[in-house]
């Protein structure tokens, strides 16, 4: 009796205990410095793809690898408060990679109840907006989790947007999603998995957000928010 009511009022104030989220930010620091490692091709699910790429950067020289660990590293502090287990790809944006394939097998690994992958884009300076991508089902390969990995992108698509007030791009995708099979982080992912590029690193309004520590908190505190929604209302991993 006693166990069963600790369990209820540690399930009432953590509400993510016992749940696992892999987070991704993209890229690193050195690859720009390392190309035979970075370029070097693995497995990217039906083909081979370089090992991971630079990323890119504002106008200011302010890098999407500098960025995305900034942002994972807040969501994870937030996801952690609401007492979830969190696994980050890299820790620090000093090294090089982990590769494409090497990043989906963290969050398998870790068997992750869900995974977000953190990216900027370089889109064209007239273009602003984010947008979450999500793998389509392949066989042998994202088939058992492309349902649960689409409705992970909607659901993180409508927090991010109503916690930030970022438009959804307005050059890619449709309603701010987009379904690629040429994701290697995705199609080799075990578990329901997206990828959000935040905004547009080319453009000059997205930049400005994306530059203050201010806005990457309300995105971060956006993601936690839709991976929250996410994770509460699926009843088993692959739902």
């Amino acid at each position: 009796m006693l166990a069963a009511l600790v369990t209820a009022l540690t399930v009432a104030v953590l509400p993510l205990h016992g749940k696992t989220v892999a987070i991704d930010p993209g890229h690193n620091g050195a690859n720009w410095s390392h190309p035979a490692a970075i370029n070097r091709l693995v497995s990217a699910g039906t083909f081979q793809k370089a090992c991971d790429t630079t990323g890119t950067a504002t106008n200011s020289g302010y890098s999407e690898a500098a960025y995305t660990l900034d942002v994972a590293t807040r969501l994870a502090a937030d996801l952690r408060a609401l007492g979830a287990r969190v696994v980050l790809t890299r820790a620090t944006n000093t090294g090089v990679g982990p590769c494409i394939n090497e990043r989906a097998a963290i969050g398998n690994r870790a068997h992750a109840d869900a995974a977000i992958s953190i990216h900027a884009d370089g889109g064209p300076a007239s273009g602003r907006g984010f947008h979450v991508i999500y793998a389509p089902p392949i066989p042998h390969l994202t088939a058992p989790t492309a349902a649960a990995s689409a409705r992970l992108a909607r659901i993180v698509r409508n927090d991010f947007r109503a916690g930030t007030n970022e438009p959804v791009a307005n050059y890619v995708g449709h309603g701010g999603l987009n379904v690629r099979s040429d994701l290697g982080g995705l199609n080799l992912s075990t578990v329901p998995k997206v990828l959000i590029e935040t905004g547009n690193m080319r453009n000059a309004t997205d930049a400005a957000l994306l530059s203050s520590r201010s806005y990457r908190a309300r995105e971060a505190r956006a993601l936690a928010i839709g991976l929250k929604n996410y994770l509460l209302t699926t009843v088993h991993k692959g739902q």
